[in-house]
């Protein structure tokens, strides 16, 4: 593909973007940095290889997340302690309410649902990535969609917005 002064360029430009889709998987900022860290780690390792490496990275990222959810290790938790934010736009009462009900899905379910609506991917382009037939993601769509109506209740409309 390129040197490594390609990559850097790349990385550079597609953090925000990667950061934004593994924040909504994660709903963790601390989660989603070590998801963007780990994907450009291993995206690096085969940077030579691959000839789409944004689709790649998104592949890659939603992957990870899916595998690191599946180990019983994975128990993270959070401390007492709740480090300085800077201030950030948008309706904070909103956002805490998609991160709590995409918690409540299951991962390959809220990956479904981040790659969907918040990356604006087609379902074929989603089932690549995920190695899914399009009639599972149809599927899986719909029920995931279901459960977070569910869990969203009134508030599923002003999504719309974001």
């Amino acid at each position: 593909m390129g040197t490594t002064g390609d990559f850097e360029e790349f990385a550079r430009v597609q953090i925000p973007r990667l950061y934004r889709t593994a924040w909504l998987l994660a709903g963790d900022r601390h989660h989603a940095e070590d998801l963007v860290q780990e994907t450009l780690a291993n995206l690096l390792k085969v940077w030579q290889r691959i000839d789409s490496p944004g689709a790649y990275a998104r592949t890659a990222l939603v992957r990870t997340y899916i595998s690191q959810r599946r180990r019983k290790s994975w128990s993270e938790r959070p401390t007492a302690d709740v480090p300085e934010v800077a201030e950030r736009a948008g309706d904070p009462e909103l956002r805490m309410a998609l991160q709590s009900a995409l918690a409540e899905l299951a991962p390959l379910d809220r990956a479904v649902l981040v790659l969907r609506f918040f990356e604006d991917r087609s379902v074929e382009q989603v089932a690549l990535d995920l190695g899914k037939k399009t009639s599972a993601i149809t599927t899986r769509t719909a029920r995931a969609l279901d459960r977070l109506r569910a869990v969203l209740g009134e508030g599923a409309d002003q999504l719309i917005a974001l």
